[in-house]
């Protein structure tokens, strides 16, 4: 009997169908930095931005909804302020990213290795991900726990410690 078998005995629905999604970790995550802005700053903060200004200039983003997004991604911790002031101005904030926001770098690292690869221009990609120690192409790959290269149809999903079934309405 397999772990989804198992997880839905006693019930006749198969459970990978009628699991409760409330606390999938891939939603909400969504939530966070589902929205195209978020991820294009968080491009931006990666390529070396740092003032509002410069994201504003890059992105041409509205400056409400600019404002926004970097207010949410320094309440959820991914981004941190720090005060920085340019002779005979006032002091403003800079955005650094913070280790949690560091963990997003292979997530956003793998939309560009996947736009490089079906979405570039004709010419080729418009930023190239070098190793700064090598000058070698960067590329995501995943690994299990134990160091094994792994391909997609060799991940087994099972249930967690958090898996439910939908409650009866």
């Amino acid at each position: 009997m397999d772990a989804w078998t198992e997880a839905g005995k006693n019930t006749e629905v198969d459970p990978r169908l009628d699991r409760d999604m409330s606390n999938c970790s891939i939603a909400r995550t969504l939530e966070i930095v589902g929205e195209k802005w978020t991820l294009l700053i968080l491009r931006e903060i990666w390529y070396g931005s740092s003032r509002f200004s410069e994201f504003e200039h890059v992105l041409g983003c509205p400056r409400n909804l600019l404002a926004a997004r970097l207010r949410m991604l320094v309440e959820q911790g991914i981004l941190a302020t720090e005060t920085y002031k340019e002779p005979g101005s006032r002091s403003r904030p800079k955005y650094v990213i913070t280790p949690k926001g560091m963990d997003l770098v292979p997530a956003v690292m793998g939309l560009l290795q996947w736009g490089d690869r079906y979405r570039a221009d004709p010419e080729g990609p418009a930023v190239l991900a070098r190793h700064r120690g090598c000058g070698a192409h960067v590329e995501v790959q995943m690994h299990c726990e134990r160091g094994h290269h792994v391909q997609p149809p060799d991940i087994q999903s099972t249930p967690g410690p958090a898996f439910r079934l939908k409650t009866a309405e």
